[in-house]
């Protein structure tokens, strides 16, 4: 692709640089979870599953639970996730969603206590990579951003007996569980340089083209908690500047669209009708 196609504010499929594909988002896809999403942006397909187990809290934050993340790179989604390709992607995004959700502000771990230093809610966040049609990184934030407002906890008491030994029970009612707040999960915008400018959403071809790209994890009042440049190329400071705040710009938005979708999706209910991840 020619890098001055881009020049105009026009691309290839005709979006401005600041336009993502249309996506398509759906909720409670996977009936053995607590949550789950899949999440088609374009050629890219993602699907995020929840599982919340208890375990035992960290000795360094006793009083909160925590996430652990596990991306598997289906090899049916790009021959390039054959053998070690896939293995080391997977391990690429797993560690980008750690540092992405490191801030404490993203999700409040303390709901996720039980019982100080001894149980806690541990949410298991597996992705899987269906097929690869470029900004792999996006898709997946806002998968696992939809999977985790649909999670549901159930909610549990702890009983103390005369002796004080602690005893653990669970609700057995499925509406009575807890929801996480999910208004501050932030989504990674990837704005990749192609020539002089920069896009959001590239597609695979426009990937190629591009030889440095900035991720970058935004909330949805706009602010930017985490930044990784990706790519052989560099990025000049004043160009750096300016993809941040196209990131900041588009990120508000995202958030919003984002929103306005799992807000319908819940209002329906059991009405809705369901595609499942196989439709």
């Amino acid at each position: 692709m020619d890098c001055t196609l881009c020049k105009e504010d026009l691309r290839v499929d005709g979006r401005g640089c600041e336009d993502y594909r249309c996506a398509e988002v759906e909720t409670d896809v996977v009936s053995n979870t607590s949550g789950s999403a899949r999440v088609k942006l374009g050629h890219t397909d993602i699907l995020v599953g929840v599982k919340a187990e208890m375990g035992t809290p960290k000795l360094e934050k006793p009083d909160e639970g925590y996430l652990e993340f596990f991306v598997d790179c289906s090899a049916n989604a790009t021959p390039e996730f054959e053998g070690r390709g896939g293995e080391e992607l997977g391990t690429e995004i797993a560690n980008t969603l750690y540092r992405v959700f490191s801030s404490e502000s993203s999700v409040d771990l303390k709901s996720l206590c039980i019982n100080p230093r001894e149980h806690c809610w541990v949410l298991y966040v597996d992705v899987l990579l269906l097929e690869c049609g470029g900004n792999l990184f996006d898709a997946i934030s806002i998968a696992v951003k939809a999977a985790l407002f649909n999670t549901r906890i159930p909610k549990v008491r702890v009983l103390e007996d005369e002796e004080g030994s602690k005893e653990i029970e669970l609700s057995d009612d499925p509406y009575d569980c807890i929801r996480l707040n999910v208004d501050d999960v932030p989504c990674i915008i990837t704005l990749s340089k192609i020539g002089y400018r920069h896009v959001v959403d590239a597609t695979l071809q426009e990937e190629a083209c591009s030889l440095a790209s900035l991720l970058i994890s935004v909330t949805s009042k706009g602010a930017l908690t985490s930044m990784k440049k990706m790519g052989k190329g560099s990025l000049d400071p004043e160009s750096i500047f300016e993809m941040m705040e196209t990131g900041k710009r588009v990120g508000k938005s995202l958030h919003i669209a984002l929103q306005k979708i799992l807000d319908e999706e819940e209002s329906l209910g059991t009405s809705r009708q369901k595609v499942g991840f196989l439709g």
